[in-house]
């Protein structure tokens, strides 16, 4: 019987073993850190084996096979010794793959995946389509083929996930964008991440589709490194794309190969998406709906009726006038520029957190034409006071939601909004961004 070790017990590794369980593997699941009850006592009905708190090497290394969760970095011991022993390791994403015939859509990029995915998987849902979400968001893959059996998955796909991915093939392959973000796991290599992130189009045939954004230089720089002939469909608001989607006088025009003579057309204000960086997220997910020849009627009214996701330019509420906004999700700089482009009022803007190296000099004008106040939350805030002190009236240092949100309602005044997104990580004070953009609601529901 073939041995698969599961390294990671989160909703991914236990996902993979639920699966590799109805598979008929002999199945081990290992985790450097603490098994949360929910994901133990899954285990335990599924009479998998499993360690916490350690990794034992004799019993890791004695697999023909590991799926690895995303998490888990190169340098870690354990993962060395599995190179050393040529063991295979994949992920959860390719394991799944391998027990699913359903056609898949999978999306990456540094900023814009999440929303993208979700808006993606809206449009098909609407369209009535038997469809999953997966990946990098929600409820892993694994699960979802264990249990149900779907015509499509809309996959989103982190650059640490490509890493570990061989075989698999993505029937559409999108890329958003790709700016500077975790080069502490590429050894601080630029073109590492990049490579990462066009391992999205490998194994690609010239029956699929790779859809881009035509106005990132990262993509196009590289866009050699495409590993098939699937159709291209660029997506551009800045020139003419054909086949693909552009915009013309406010006005999105996308076709394909298929309707050329008869395009979809959609203003701009009429998408519930606001800001430049949605009008991509939207024609990404439009671009894919019409390829896969979905309504037109359905597109328009699944792009002007989406919720966006949450701790995604999340509408909280609107006190006293003034309009109390959650991008906690936005945990690097080129995130934070996208929520302080979208912002149509005077803003006060609560940033900081754990540092990851950021250069704020991008945000320098954004800042200088939009915010007028901002707070800091988290326990080092010295960059943002050197990069932005010059640019607007004030910085206020806090080291809670709650009290950076009662400063930000002190200050403002109706017609003005404020806007959480950090530009950092959020681990000195919270225990991920959920839990910091959770925090913020409650505290501006408290005013």
């Amino acid at each position: 019987m073939k041995r698969v070790v599961i390294l990671g017990s989160g909703e991914s590794g236990t996902g993979a073993a639920m699966l590799a369980k109805l598979k008929g593997f002999d199945v081990f699941v290992s985790d450097a850190g603490a098994i949360s009850d929910v994901y133990k006592n899954e285990l335990l009905q599924l009479e998998v084996a499993f360690e916490e708190n350690q990794h034992t090497f004799e019993l890791i290394l004695s697999a023909d096979e590991v799926i690895k969760s995303p998490g888990i970095p190169e340098k870690a011991e354990i993962v060395k010794a599995l190179r050393a022993k040529q063991i295979p390791i994949i992920n959860e994403i390719e394991f799944a793959a391998r027990y699913t015939s359903a056609y898949k859509i999978c999306i990456t990029g540094t900023n814009g995946k999440t929303t993208t995915t979700s808006l993606t998987y809206h449009l098909l849902n609407k369209a009535g389509l038997n469809v999953a979400l997966a990946g990098n968001i929600g409820i892993s893959m694994c699960r979802q083929v264990a249990t149900g059996n779907y015509d499509y998955f809309v996959i989103e796909i982190s650059s640490f996930q490509l890493d570990d991915m061989y075989d698999f093939k993505a029937e559409m392959a999108v890329i958003c964008n790709i700016t500077p973000d975790h080069l502490d796991r590429y050894n601080y290599e630029l073109q590492n991440y990049i490579n990462a992130k066009f391992r999205i189009t490998q194994n690609q045939s010239q029956h699929d589709y790779f859809i881009y954004c035509s106005d990132d230089e990262l993509t196009i720089n590289n866009l050699n490194q495409t590993k098939g002939n699937a159709h291209q469909l660029p997506f551009s608001l800045l020139k003419s794309e054909l086949p693909g989607a552009y915009l013309d006088n406010g006005q999105i025009i996308i076709t394909t190969q298929k309707n050329q003579s008869n395009p979809f057309t959609m203003y701009t204000s009429e998408l519930i998406l606001r800001g430049r960086h949605n009008a991509y997220n939207s024609m990404a997910a439009a671009i894919i709906a019409n390829a896969l020849d979905i309504r037109k009627d359905i597109i328009r009214e699944g792009l002007s009726d989406f919720q966006n996701v949450e701790h995604r330019l999340e509408q909280v509420a609107t006190i006293r006038g003034v309009d109390y906004i959650n991008d906690s999700k936005a945990t690097n700089v080129n995130s934070a520029w996208y929520a302080l482009e979208s912002m149509d009022k005077p803003t006060i803007w609560i940033a900081g957190g754990v540092d990851k190296g950021n250069d704020y000099a991008m945000l320098s004008e954004l800042v200088k034409e939009k915010v007028r106040i901002i707070v800091c939350m988290g326990l080092d805030n010295a960059k943002i006071h050197e990069a932005f002190g010059k640019d607007v009236d004030m910085i206020f240092n806090t080291t809670s939601a709650q009290e950076a949100v009662h400063v930000a309602a002190k200050m403002s005044k109706p017609g003005e909004a404020v806007l959480l997104s950090p530009a950092c990580a959020s681990f000195d004070l919270f225990k991920n961004y959920e839990d910091r953009g959770r925090q913020f609601k409650a505290a501006v529901k408290a005013l």
